[in-house]
């Protein structure tokens, strides 16, 4: 595809730069920030997650809806798709109001799409992440598989915005959060998707303990013996006006503790940054990391300054030449 190719030269490149000065390059000012890769069609979006089919086609959920869909052939053009739910399973209401479902992480795991999602109302902790399961991955084929994990107005935690990684040892985690006291995580049982019996711990992984606790969106990948924790950080969901970055972590186990690039803990403020408003694009986040043939991608949301605020998708792949992931 016309996108691909182009971004593929540019990073072929940058893989032959040293380590050291391509850390010294990092981002340093908004104007360094590199624009999303082209997309074009249906790309309005909030919350995105993507993956790519043993077809070659590129499914993409995203907040709205029953949890809106997107498909692709090339990852330039989208084109919208159904609800991932024909019916909206009941329990919702208890947490809603409005028959709407945020923030979608799907996978693909031991022969079946695993979807997990959240349920809630802007601004409140009493929350639900949800689990629904597919053969296929298609729109209206997703079975609900109840509730995974719940927060109350007495929780000083958030359960939304969930992301599952499975470790290489087969082990099963669920991080999430938004705001309260930050980034969470639960051990989960990899046959049933929900929380291990033997281990009921929730660990903490990110936190702003001072000023502003705006930190959400939690996504966990492991690179060259590091786990790297991807977490947007400042306001989201405000047009022109949105606040939103992405920051980064690594630590050594699963669990963290979490430090960033300068050595300062993601429990006590830290998060180095992989993407800024810069231009036009305005307050990136909401981000989702997918490995594709050509490397690992950057796939998020943004408002465009240029179309009064309209949150649209971004796409940028990620090089890790320096240890840390910097956007292309």
């Amino acid at each position: 595809m016309s996108r691909t190719s182009s971004i593929t030269s540019r990073t072929t490149a940058l893989f032959t730069v040293p380590a050291a000065l391509l850390l010294a390059l990092m981002p340093s000012m908004a104007s360094a920030y590199p624009h999303p890769g082209r997309v074009t069609g249906s790309v309005i979006t909030h919350d995105p997650t993507m993956l790519r089919t043993s077809s070659g086609q590129y499914l993409l959920y995203a907040t709205g809806g029953g949890i809106s869909s997107k498909t692709s052939t090339d990852r330039t053009a989208f084109s919208a798709g159904g609800d991932a739910f024909s019916a909206r399973p009941s329990w919702w209401r208890n947490y809603s109001s409005v028959p709407e479902a945020w923030a979608p992480d799907i996978s693909y795991h031991g022969g079946r799409y695993l979807m997990y999602y959240s349920v809630s109302t802007f601004g409140s902790n009493t929350s639900a992440i949800g689990l629904a399961t597919s053969s296929t991955g298609r729109p209206g084929s997703w079975s609900d598989r109840g509730i995974v994990y719940t927060s109350g107005s007495a929780s000083d935690y958030n359960a939304i915005d969930p992301n599952l990684f499975v470790d290489s040892d087969g082990k099963w985690w669920l991080s999430f959060g938004s705001w309260w006291s930050g980034i969470k995580m639960i051990q989960l049982d990899p046959f049933t998707g929900k929380q291990l019996s033997g281990n009921g711990t929730r660990y903490s992984l990110a936190s702003r303990p001072t000023g502003t606790k705006a930190v959400e969106a939690p996504f966990i990948v492991k690179r060259n013996g590091y786990y790297y924790l991807f977490a947007s950080y400042d306001t989201c969901c405000n047009g022109t006006g949105s606040t939103y970055k992405v920051k980064v972590g690594r630590a050594t186990r699963v669990t963290g503790p979490y430090y960033d690039r300068n050595g300062v803990s993601m429990m006590n403020n830290g998060g180095t940054p992989v993407l800024e408003s810069h231009g036009s694009v305005i307050g990136p986040g909401g981000q989702s990391i997918m490995n594709d043939v050509d490397g690992d991608l950057i796939v998020y949301h943004y408002y465009d300054g240029n179309a009064n605020g309209t949150p649209e998708l971004g796409i940028n792949l990620l090089n890790w030449s320096s240890g840390w992931p910097v956007a292309h």
